[in-house]
């Protein structure tokens, strides 16, 4: 089985060890932080790496908006399963919303802290990472 993680960067600090977690029961993950077109990302902290990728101006034409896009889009595509980690930002829940669409099965992970219909979408959520875990 083939993961694809979709949350957002500002929470890398769960996201390490749930990839480590993933992996160590035999999975295979495609995460998008250890892609190389982020590599220099992960020597900043998450909050100053945002704030700086938010700033980009014209991410239409930015090769780097570009090059993440089409990493993200194939790592999707060559994923079995999702995996959404809340708190989730928009591009996470939009590549979400490309893997329902692909027929691909979708797990929410985390604390829902609204009610939101459309996380009926999701074919299993857990509550908590540890309970994602035991689920393997």
């Amino acid at each position: 089985m083939k993961y694809f993680i979709a949350s957002r960067w500002r929470n890398r600090d769960i996201l390490d060890p749930l990839v480590e977690r993933i992996r160590s029961a035999g999975h295979d993950v495609y995460y998008f932080v250890e892609k190389t077109v982020t590599k220099h990302a992960r020597e900043l902290e998450p909050e100053q790496y945002m704030k700086e990728y938010e700033t980009i101006k014209n991410w239409r034409e930015d090769p780097y908006c570009k090059e993440i896009f089409e990493q993200d889009l194939s790592g999707l595509k060559e994923s079995d399963t999702l995996l959404l980690v809340l708190p989730a930002g928009k591009s996470a829940h939009m590549e979400a919303g490309i893997a329902h669409g692909m027929g691909k099965p979708t797990i929410l992970v985390g604390p829902v802290e609204e009610t939101e219909s459309l996380y009926l979408a999701f074919n299993e959520w857990y509550p908590s990472i540890d309970e994602f875990i035991a689920s393997l």
